[in-house]
């Protein structure tokens, strides 16, 4: 049964809140905060990955779309030696986030580094190319 929320957060949580109650995993923009600063000459990309390892992040550069992904703790099992988990909420799985940073930028741009749980990423601002403006005539007859 779907419940009214405010802010994303169900008003009958803390009514209910006691260790049976199943939390629906984050959303990608919570789980990858992300802050985007512009300076005279390119933007700095700023991402908080808590708990991701530098070999589980992927940044794709594809059609003017900057996209990182990073997989998040995998543990698929349920109980460890002593019993099984009640509560769980550490997420678990694969989140991506989309930038679009403009055609005219290549991998080679971008510069990535990737510490203590932080992804910085900076993006050179290039010129848009303007269009050369065509001036197009109708034929007049007569």
């Amino acid at each position: 049964m779907m419940m009214p929320g405010i802010f994303g957060r169900d008003m009958f949580d803390n009514f209910f809140d006691f260790p049976y109650v199943v939390k629906a995993a984050a959303s990608d923009s919570e789980v990858m905060k992300t802050d985007i600063r512009e300076t005279a000459d390119d933007y700095e990309i700023t991402m908080n990955l808590p708990g991701v390892k530098k070999e589980n992040v992927k940044a794709e550069l594809k059609d003017g779309y900057l996209t990182i992904q990073a997989a998040m703790g995998s543990s698929g099992e349920n109980k460890d030696k002593e019993g099984k988990y009640i509560r769980r909420e550490r997420y678990y799985g694969t989140s991506s986030r989309s930038f679009y940073v403009g055609e005219d930028i290549t991998q080679e741009d971008i510069r990535a580094r990737f510490e203590d749980g932080t992804l910085k990423l900076t993006v050179p601002k290039k010129e848009a190319k303007p269009a050369a403006e065509q001036k197009k005539y109708i034929t007049i007859e007569g």
